[in-house]
């Protein structure tokens, strides 16, 4: 017996104690692992979930409201209807824009007939041959603003620094008063526009396209800047985010107007 003792303790340091701390060591790491485990989950469920390029296109967004949040998907440009006419009647039209990296957030709201003088406090859409103001559908949706603050100043300031070459590669969102969100990026920032090609090239667009433009002078016939986006990707927005209060006012420093019924100017 005395003999096998001192066996039994050379046999417990040797093996059964670095066997136990080991077994101890393993199953501290569990509970480590399954909670590393559950962080990659989630971060792979949000990468799925945001990530344009992996998920099949949604459908075309409906004008009832929807409060879940749909992924980010390339805009149902194929399937919209075309623009004309009775376009108001099917496709959804822009109510707000924003551009978080620049602090920019209007409402938007149609220019006013017989307009002398571009509102305050809002973004307008262009109307031509017909309303520039359905993102998704294939054609240009064309805003424009005053170079004023808490309007479009910043598009201007950028726009003054390496020709706008930081702009290149911000969102844009524009909401739509059936709830959506359609986001852009920036790809071109047009500077000293002046004529008829102020207008012409995204009148012709055939493809999904936003247009933001203000001036570059305090006058009509100052050059203007264009700001061009690309659709990346449309989801659901809130009631509220996508019908803000706001709807433009005339500038307490707007010209008087020059004839009766004109607006945006002073009377």
């Amino acid at each position: 017996m005395r003999r096998i003792r001192p066996f039994l303790g050379r046999l417990y340091r040797a093996v059964l104690r670095p066997v136990g701390r080991v077994a101890l060591d393993l199953v501290g790491i569990v509970p480590a692992l399954i909670a590393g485990a559950g962080v990659f989950l989630i971060a792979a469920g949000l990468f799925y979930y945001l990530s344009p390029g992996t998920l099949a296109p949604s459908p075309a967004p409906t004008a009832a409201p929807s409060s879940s949040v749909a992924v980010y998907s390339i805009p149902p440009i194929a399937t919209a209807a075309p623009p004309g006419p009775s376009a108001s009647s099917v496709a959804s039209i822009a109510t707000r824009v924003t551009i978080p990296a620049l602090s920019i957030d209007l409402p938007v709201v149609t220019s006013p007939p017989n307009e002398q003088f571009p509102l305050c406090n809002a973004a307008e859409y262009l109307v031509l041959d017909k309303p520039l103001a359905y993102p998704g559908l294939p054609q240009s949706t064309y805003l424009y603003a005053h170079a004023r603050t808490n309007m479009f100043l910043p598009l201007l300031t950028q726009s003054m620094v390496k020709n706008g070459a930081a702009m290149i590669g911000m969102w844009v969102e524009v909401y739509t008063n059936d709830d959506q969100r359609h986001i852009y990026q920036i790809s071109q920032v047009l500077r000293h526009v002046s004529g008829s090609a102020a207008l012409s090239t995204a009148d012709a667009a055939t493809t999904d396209q936003l247009w933001l433009q203000t001036s570059e002078g305090p006058f009509e016939s100052s050059t203007k800047l264009q700001v061009v986006a690309q659709p990346v990707g449309v989801i659901a927005a809130s009631q509220a985010d996508a019908h803000p209060a706001g709807k433009g006012n005339v500038c307490p420093d707007a010209p008087r107007c020059k004839a009766p019924g004109n607006t945006g100017c002073r009377p």
